[in-house]
């Protein structure tokens, strides 16, 4: 027992497996430096909306693990730093890690942003001397309409860009530009929640939005089906919109209504119980929409 060899360990990356390693180690009474490169630990599964085979939201797993690491007595977090080198051998090695610089002292953050109001790279990204921009006059009535009636109100700038994802089924860039003029709010800051969430999107999309469930219930009943039967009667892919704009293909991991599986939705209609053989049916129906729409324009 006297040469037993007992010390520190170094998890190298801080995702779902790195933490789960580090409090696994930490618990059989190990001291735990674990090291990840990027700013924060959690990996890429905190962008995962469902995580297989239980559905369960990839936050809800993550959340008490990321909580427990960052409070373990026997684990000390290093982040946005990288291991350069390791000598030595078994039970007795040295690393070298380099940490890069935040510019703020970490063990008096408290998460406040109040640094983030006066960062010189937000700052030079926003400069004072902006050009003016102009929309189309029919672009300018939509777009004051949704300003005028948020402008006032606290915390306005999500419920403006989802006002303006709903009434253009994207984010123009141009009108991006304009928001920030209007509200003299940093572009990089309308970008940051743009490409945050997955209910905005900044490429244009068709009318009609075909969306397919892949949760593990439709994928089962015949989802995969659904989509290469949704893909040979529109001529795209998944991610795709047709060239008249008529219809985007998209996919979701859930939707919550596993019963009717397998389910697709357009724009705001539920289809479930479907089979292949439905699909160009649906298709159908929605294209003659359209058709008596421009009907009724041209009359």
């Amino acid at each position: 027992m006297a040469n037993k060899k007992v010390g520190s360990v170094m998890v190298i990356g801080g995702g779902i497996a790195g933490i789960q390693a580090s409090l696994d180690l930490a618990d059989s009474g190990y001291k735990v430096y674990l090291l990840e490169e990027s700013p924060a630990i959690g990996g890429v599964m905190a962008q995962l909306d469902k995580t297989f085979p239980t559905n369960d939201c990839a936050m809800c797993v993550m959340s008490p693990k990321l909580v427990e690491c960052g409070r373990h007595l026997n684990i000390e977090i290093i982040t946005n730093a990288e291991l350069k080198k390791v000598t030595g051998n078994a039970g007795n090695f040295k690393v070298e890690v380099t940490k890069h610089p935040r510019y703020v002292d970490e063990d008096k953050c408290t998460g406040c942003a109040a640094c983030t109001q006066h960062c010189p790279v937000t700052v030079a990204l926003y400069p004072i001397e902006k050009t003016l921009i102009y929309l189309k006059p029919e672009d300018k009535v939509k777009v004051d309409v949704i300003l005028n009636e948020l402008r006032d109100k606290k915390g306005n700038l999500m419920p403006i860009l989802q006002a303006i994802n709903t009434e253009y089924k994207y984010l123009p860039e141009r009108i991006l530009k304009y928001i920030s003029q209007e509200l003299d709010v940093a572009l990089t800051k309308i970008y940051q929640i743009a490409t945050f969430y997955n209910a905005f999107h900044l490429e244009p999309r068709g009318k009609h939005i075909i969306t397919v469930c892949i949760g593990t219930a439709c994928h089962v009943q015949g989802a995969p089906g659904l989509i290469e039967a949704l893909e040979d009667e529109l001529g795209i892919k998944v991610g795709e919109t047709t060239k008249n704009m008529e219809f985007t293909l998209e996919t979701a991991r859930c939707f919550g209504c596993c019963g009717l599986a397998p389910v697709i939705t357009v724009n705001e209609d539920v289809h479930g119980k479907l089979k292949r053989a439905d699909i160009p049916g649906i298709v159908k129906h929605y294209k003659s929409m359209e058709e008596k729409q421009d009907a009724k324009i041209d009359h």
